[in-house]
């Protein structure tokens, strides 16, 4: 079976990059596709692009082009201060959240519910806000996650949790508080609610795995680590990878 991987830049993926062959499509056109072998599954790799809109593109070729069995998005994300994450650790989405998709009333924001016009509807279910991913897969991420690093001194954390996508970045610390409150997520990143969309207009598997970059906070780039957050990433996905082989 074919495995869709993706990405948002090419940093996130450089260990699938140096593995797989490119695929020479229209030099102007987005996203950049690469094919090959790892770990004895078959993969196309698409580095989509930052943003919601990049990745619901580069998801609707991925799949429409390749039919993957199932599709693995990954890379680098901010923890929210309460997840108790640090740099370096693993983070799994058992959900995926539309982070500011809605109404801001004067008694505040609400979701797309509040509208009550939903972002899809996919036979008699309707998706407002959230996306559930695939809880099969993600206990599998999370348990084959815990091998990705024998030789560490310490071993970086894995943590399934409801993330959120947002258009801008939250660099203070009041506003992070409000979204992890609003929506109980661990995390946040600019392109999982996009691609949850796609995968489930049409109905293919879906799981996220990103590593932590930065903790949520007033924004300070000398704190963050996005070269480990996304080694220690690309090491859970290849042990996902090898799960996903003997299953």
């Amino acid at each position: 079976m074919c495995i869709g991987l993706m990405s948002a830049v090419p940093a996130e993926g450089l260990f699938f990059v140096k593995r797989l062959a490119r695929v020479h499509t229209n030099p102007r056109s987005n996203p950049s596709l690469y094919t090959g072998r790892v770990e004895g599954a078959e993969i196309v790799y698409s580095i989509s692009g930052l943003g919601k809109t990049n990745a619901a593109h580069a998801a609707t070729i991925l799949i429409r082009d390749y039919s993957p069995a199932l599709l693995i998005n990954f890379g680098a994300g901010g923890a929210y201060p309460s997840a108790g994450m640090t740099v370096g650790d693993i983070m799994v989405a058992h959900a995926e959240i539309y982070g500011d998709e809605g109404v801001l009333d004067a008694d505040g924001f609400h979701g797309t519910e509040y509208t009550g016009i939903p972002v899809l509807r996919k036979g008699r279910k309707k998706y407002y806000n959230e996306f559930d991913l695939d809880g099969k897969l993600a206990k599998k991420a999370v348990k084959s996650a815990g091998s990705a690093f024998p030789h560490l001194p310490e071993t970086p954390k894995i943590r399934a949790g409801r993330f959120v996508t947002v258009s801008a970045c939250t660099g203070t610390r009041e506003r992070a508080a409000e979204l992890q409150e609003t929506w109980g997520a661990i995390c946040e990143n600019m392109e999982g609610a996009a691609v949850a969309h796609i995968c489930a207009l049409y109905g293919i598997p879906f799981i996220e795995i990103r590593g932590v970059s930065n903790i949520v906070d007033d924004r300070d780039r000398t704190k963050w680590d996005l070269e480990l957050a996304s080694e220690n990433c690309c090491k859970a996905v290849v042990q996902l990878l090898k799960a996903l082989k003997v299953s």
